[in-house]
């Protein structure tokens, strides 16, 4: 389950960016981007460049890459995941799905469940024996 929620995360992000960049033409703006025409560029009414920027290359796609593979890094390496990143990533995703109801947000609802099942899994004591690990409380 911890392994399902790590390529879920990655898939989420990578789609993405990938699909910002692509469907989206993002891409387009690149020669805006590394020009310096975004240093000035005012925020509470945003450019296309700017918006293009933060919804592709700057947006939340790479870092959720990068919380999946740390999951995927962890598991490979016997190490259960804090629950901690489940229950952030999850309350992130119910505010997301509150705000913008036609998203796939299920996708990542379902990574997050899948996580917190795997992490329980995980930390279960097995009949007879002793305690949870303190570090996955």
């Amino acid at each position: 389950m911890i392994k399902w929620a790590g390529w879920l995360m990655v898939l989420f992000g990578a789609a993405h960016t990938l699909g910002a960049l692509t469907v989206e033409k993002a891409a387009s703006h690149a020669g805006a981007w590394f020009s310096g025409a975004l240093w000035r560029d005012d925020l509470a009414a945003m450019s296309q460049a700017n918006s293009a920027f933060w919804l592709s290359v700057y947006s939340f796609g790479v870092p959720l890459v990068v919380v999946g593979l740390m999951v995927l890094w962890l598991d490979r390496n016997g190490i259960t995941p804090p629950r901690f990143i489940a229950w952030v990533l999850g309350i992130w995703t119910v505010v997301g799905a509150a705000v913008l109801v036609i998203t796939p947000w299920p996708i990542l609802l379902a990574a997050n469940v899948l996580l917190l099942l795997g992490i329980r899994r995980a930390t279960r004591p097995a009949p007879g024996a002793g305690s949870v690990s303190p570090a996955t409380k």
